[in-house]
């Protein structure tokens, strides 16, 4: 018979901010019998949007001295964004050391266990996050609601020399990988521990006599929960085991006193720290809702601000338009006046120049009998022989008396010889 030994390495201190980085080991159970293999079980569907599947994984309970399965779930992650790296056990200095999960925006190093569903080993193929909306991926996933419209399909193809169930990296029989420069620095970067419903799970499981692999043999009754916390309804049990189970003897009483006291020491501080993350989670949610209503507080001002300064601009323009209506109707008002005093004028000039040229037809008409008068007198004048001076009638006189025809001669003369009248030979007036 093997000799067992089973220690409690001290647990890795947590930071109190609830993004702090967590140490590469957060709970560093060290147990020298392997985890068993992966069971194979199928996945519940997803209950509704934004819910991450964290698959199901194997924990050790030092009071029972035995491996437990913990069921893969859907859980909610603590922020929109941020993605579940799952826990895995790895060999090291004669012990199986547990890695625990962690939350961050990027899929780190879990020993390249390949736990189904999008988690081949390496990085996470079942899904990503866009704006704030998770797409899913139906070739791994389990979207059978109807209520979830984004999914896709991408063909996952994992990269395993031998295919096998194996759920703990380096040793004899562990998965071979090694983190990536850029796995280890994800290591370092911000994460995010498990949240209160994960840490729920784990305990439930751990008081689920079912579920211990000494019982099921690495069958599990209860393989995966729909939700966190619900081991009794939409459950799915393991179809079979991943292989065989190797179970851990019963410890001598010596041992027992010893592990005991370490028990109670780190189960003490497991608590402490768990209740540290839990009111480190708390304050952060806290913080976080406090500058949401910050934020909230702040853009409602800035809307309430740009909705006053829009009353203010409207009221400015609706004044400016109000004033601009007064100035053109007061621009109407002269103009109708300017075209009043300049009908007016029009009317006074043609009434000014009706009168005037009245009087110039009066005028006209009062003048019109003497230029008749004047024109008779005009032609009178010239029809009028003209007239000798005084010496020479005298010495005419004689001589026209001579040639004065008496009445008997013009008596005798021809009808045609009579005189012909005198032509009217009176100026031409008319040009």
């Amino acid at each position: 018979m093997r000799t067992k030994f089973i220690g409690i390495v001290a647990a890795v201190f947590l930071a109190a901010l609830p993004f702090a980085s967590d140490a590469q080991v957060s709970i560093g159970v060290s147990v020298n019998v392997a985890p068993p293999p992966l069971p194979v079980y199928e996945q519940p569907a997803v209950p509704g949007p934004g819910y991450i599947w964290v698959p199901g994984y194997w924990y050790w309970s030092d009071a029972d001295g035995d491996y437990y399965w913990v069921p893969g779930t859907w859980v909610e992650p603590p922020e929109v964004g941020l993605l579940w790296t799952p826990g895995w056990w790895a060999w090291s200095d004669g012990g199986y050391l547990w890695h625990s999960g962690y939350w961050g925006p990027t899929v780190g190093f879990y020993g390249g266990i390949n736990y189904g569903f999008g988690y081949t080993g390496r990085g996470y193929e079942g899904g990503y996050w866009r704006d704030r909306n998770f797409y899913y991926n139906r070739s791994v996933n389990n979207v059978t609601n109807v209520n979830i419209t984004n999914v896709y399909n991408k063909t996952v193809i994992v990269n395993n020399t031998t295919v096998n169930r194996v759920s703990f990296n380096g040793g004899q029989e562990g998965v071979r990988a090694e983190p990536t420069a850029q796995q280890r620095a994800v290591e370092q970067a911000r994460h995010v521990p498990p949240t209160s419903v994960q840490t729920q799970q784990r305990d439930l499981a751990s008081r689920n006599r079912e579920l211990r692999a000494s019982v099921n043999a690495g069958k599990p009754a209860v393989a995966a929960t729909a939700r966190p916390g619900e081991f009794s309804r939409d459950v799915i049990a393991a179809r079979a085991a991943g292989g065989p189970v190797h179970t851990a003897q019963p410890r001598v009483p010596e041992a027992r006193q010893g592990a005991a006291a370490q028990r109670t020491q780190a189960e003490q501080q497991s608590r402490t720290q768990a209740d540290q993350r839990a009111q480190a989670e708390q304050r952060g949610q806290q913080q976080r809702s406090a500058a949401q209503q910050e934020q909230q507080s702040r853009a409602q001002a800035e809307q309430q601000s740009r909705a006053q300064a829009d009353q203010r601009a409207q009221a400015e323009q609706r004044g400016q338009q109000q004033r601009n209506a007064t100035q053109q109707e007061q621009q109407r008002a002269q103009a109708e006046q300017q075209s009043r005093a300049q009908a007016d004028q029009r009317a006074q000039q043609q009434r000014a120049q009706a009168e005037q040229r009245g009087q110039q037809q009066r005028s006209a008409a009062q003048q019109e009998p003497q230029r008749a008068q004047a024109e008779q007198r005009s032609r009178a004048e010239q029809q009028r022989p003209p007239q000798a001076p005084p010496g020479v009638r005298e010495a005419q006189a004689p001589q026209e008396r001579a040639a004065r025809p008496n009445n008997s001669e013009r008596s005798q003369r021809p009808p045609q010889e009579k005189e012909r009248p005198q032509e009217d030979k009176r100026p031409d007036h008319g040009g």
